[in-house]
């Protein structure tokens, strides 16, 4: 069946790890009928979680996109992982999102996870409701969690549906405030309406004329309706909570339980009356092919604009899952990618169900799909008929990073193309080939993020990894100048080898890079092996005789030397400048420089004290605090060598609440302890 925009609802779920999103999903299946039985999440034969790694660790790790149909209506639910090592994942899903669920449990405190959905929520202008799951299970407080719920987001947080108790405190059915109605549970797990208890009654009057009252707050025309006491009609009621969920003045709770299906169809009655359809939200920016500003807005009407916002590359092939802007989608199609400015043939698209794959022969504007086959194309890539190229999606800097290798000697290359193509799967972990450490390093969102990222490399490309620090790059340089003579005689039988050099190496306070300088008179040295001299240094400084590491700031003047008429050679005095070298800068008091970067903490107020303390035991300046947002951007400048574990050090201190960036700076001189310490590791690397 084909959809029109307006009968589509793009939402994506969100919330802790553990809340009961993945379940919310399983119950909507399992009520339309799309199942014969609900799967379960410790079971592993769940819809959305069907990787493999997924299903051993028994938690979402990707974004999945699920089509429920319900009265007539699609809703593309987009299921995304609740750990945050994986909030790459959340960011694609709400790029093409229209309306975002938070899911809570209605036992414990709010967790942080829901905290976090609904910052990001609120930055996107994202309209948003809340579902409070396990209403039924033992020690649950959906009214606790409510209170909570408004206390952290606002008294804009409106409970539309909740749950009805019997004397026992056991869940019966849901009380539906805003169509005034109750619902009770058959055993095959459809809802039947139920007669509102005498003593919630008065209650459901007063929630009510409370929805009234935003509902007013539309129109001036509503307004006048309201204060003439004037019952609004039922599809004024839709038009005016649309609104307020659309300009954030409303923000939904309902309750429900996924194990029974209490409260999932009221939930989606919710979604079709309160969820803004595509071409009610906000428009994508981006530049057309003349590199000029252009929105975008879903419009069945107009040449086709598709959006790339997620590849999955697995053994079942690639697929490009898009979000139709503009006009509609067909195989065989020809579009432009924005970013290449290639032609792109379309393949087969299909509707995606975790993995099941059902084929389609169009995709009309608001809809979302994947085409299969697409090599060409990347997350973020935009496909139109004239070069429109939209925002690239904002993934968060990768703040963990770790130098990766091959179990075995020899799988490099395996290694190289696994990283490759699970990066085309998640775009928010980085490589680098480091040519100065010798290391291939990714980075990535903490230590779960990467541990997933090699058992998929193990998995799927059979090669075995290992985890290991990164190495800091350190520099040495000399803090006095020193005279020193290189000579290199070798006599062999035959012609023999001189070379003899008088090299002044003094430090170079105007910048990093060496310079080599002469002033040499009487010919000496002669001057075409000036460069012998020269290269014979700069080999030398790729190696300090401190730790090994690259000496900068220096300056080497030939000033002196000797040479024999027969056996001098360039050979020579490139190796009699090494020899000066390796005498004087043990002597010309070098000292080790370690990098040091910015580092912006992002924390609220109540973890001030323990960051800023923590700051101090890193060696870090404290630079400047600011208050963004009700929370503290903490500035500081921090070495590299002590930030190599601070993703999940910080993570530990505010309860994951936290957030940074790190950025090098410059270079700065080593205290005599991190000398040592850096000393000993380049040692014991050595020895390895």
């Amino acid at each position: 069946m084909s959809y029109t925009a307006k009968q589509i609802r793009n939402v994506c779920l969100l919330g802790h790890s553990g809340s009961g999103k993945t379940m919310l999903v399983e119950s909507m299946l399992n009520v339309t009928g799309v199942t014969q039985r609900l799967g379960k999440t410790a079971d592993g034969n769940t819809v959305s979680d069907y990787d493999p790694e997924e299903i051993k660790r028994g938690v979402s790790l990707s974004a999945s996109v699920i089509p429920v149909q319900y009265k007539d209506h699609l809703f593309n639910i987009i299921d995304c992982p609740g750990h945050f090592g994986f909030y790459g994942e959340v960011v694609e899903a709400l790029s093409v999102a229209d309306l975002a669920v938070i899911v809570v449990p209605a036992k414990g405190k709010v967790p942080v996870g829901a905290e976090r959905a609904y910052k990001m929520v609120k930055e996107r202008n994202l309209p948003c409701l809340v579902y409070v799951s396990k209403c039924d299970e033992d020690h649950s407080d959906y009214n606790a969690v409510v209170d909570e719920l408004k206390e952290k987001f606002g008294n804009q947080v409106t409970p539309i549906v909740s749950p009805l108790w019997d004397a026992k405190k056991n869940v019966i059915g849901v009380l539906d405030v805003l169509n005034r109605c109750a619902y009770g549970m058959h055993d095959d797990g459809k809802s039947h309406h139920i007669d509102i208890p005498a003593d919630k009654e008065d209650f459901v009057e007063e929630s009510y004329a409370a929805l009234m009252e935003n509902v007013a707050e539309y129109s001036e025309e509503f307004m006048e309706k309201f204060f003439d006491g004037e019952e609004f009609t039922p599809e004024e009621v839709a038009e005016g909570m649309l609104a307020g969920v659309k300009d954030g003045s409303i923000v939904p709770v309902y309750a429900g339980s996924a194990f029974t299906a209490m409260g999932t169809e009221a939930f989606m009655h919710g979604l079709i009356t309160m969820g803004p359809y595509p071409m009610n939200t906000d428009p994508m920016t981006g530049v057309d092919a003349d590199g000029e500003p252009v929105e975008v807005s879903v419009s069945a009407e107009g040449d086709t604009v598709v959006y790339v916002f997620k590849t999955v590359s697995d053994q079942y092939g690639k697929y490009s899952y898009v979000k139709v802007l503009r006009g509609k989608l067909t195989p065989d199609m020809t579009l432009v990618n924005g970013r290449t400015g290639n032609n792109e043939k379309i393949g087969r698209l299909y509707a995606m169900c975790g993995k099941k794959a059902s084929e389609l022969k169009v995709l009309n504007a608001g809809d979302i799909g994947a085409i299969a086959k697409m090599d060409g194309l990347k997350t973020g890539d935009t496909l139109s008929t004239d070069g429109i190229k939209l925002d690239p999606i904002p993934f968060a800097e990768p703040v963990y990073s770790k130098a990766i290798a091959p179990k075995v000697k020899g799988q490099d290359d395996k290694v190289g193309v696994g990283l490759n193509r699970l990066n085309e799967e998640d775009p928010s972990f980085s490589i680098e080939n480091n040519a100065e450490t010798h290391q291939l390093v990714i980075s990535g969102a903490g230590d779960i993020h990467l541990d997933v990222i090699v058992s998929k490399l193990k998995a799927r490309f059979g090669v075995d990894v290992v985890l290991s620090d990164v190495r800091i790059p350190y520099r040495e340089r000399i803090r006095k100048s020193v005279s020193k003579q290189g000579k290199f005689k070798k006599q062999t039988g035959g012609s023999g080898q001189y070379g003899d050099v008088w090299v002044r190496f003094e430090p170079n306070e105007e910048s990093e890079e060496f310079v080599f300088a002469e002033e040499v008179f009487g010919g000496s040295v002669p001057k075409n092996y000036f460069p012998a001299v020269e290269k014979g240094i700069r080999e030398a400084c790729l190696h300090g005789v401190l730790a090994g590491y690259p000496v900068v700031n220096l300056k080497a003047v030939l000033y002196d030397g000797s040479y024999h008429p027969v056996d001098s050679s360039e050979i020579a005095f490139r190796t009699a400048a090494q020899l000066a070298y390796k005498a004087a800068l043990p002597e010309a008091n070098p000292v080790m420089l370690e990098p040091v970067g910015e580092l912006k903490v992002t924390v609220p107020d109540s973890y001030m004290g323990d960051i800023i303390g923590d700051l101090n035991k890193r060696r870090g300046r404290v630079m400047g605090m600011d208050p963004v947002g009700g929370e503290q951007v903490i500035t500081a400048e921090v070495p590299m060598a002590e930030m190599q574990e601070y993703a999940i050090d910080l993570r530990a201190m505010t309860q994951s609440r936290g957030s940074f960036t790190f950025h090098f700076v410059r270079y700065e001189q080593c205290p005599p302890a991190a000398q040592e310490r850096a000393i000993a590791q380049a040692k014991e690397l050595e020895d390895k």
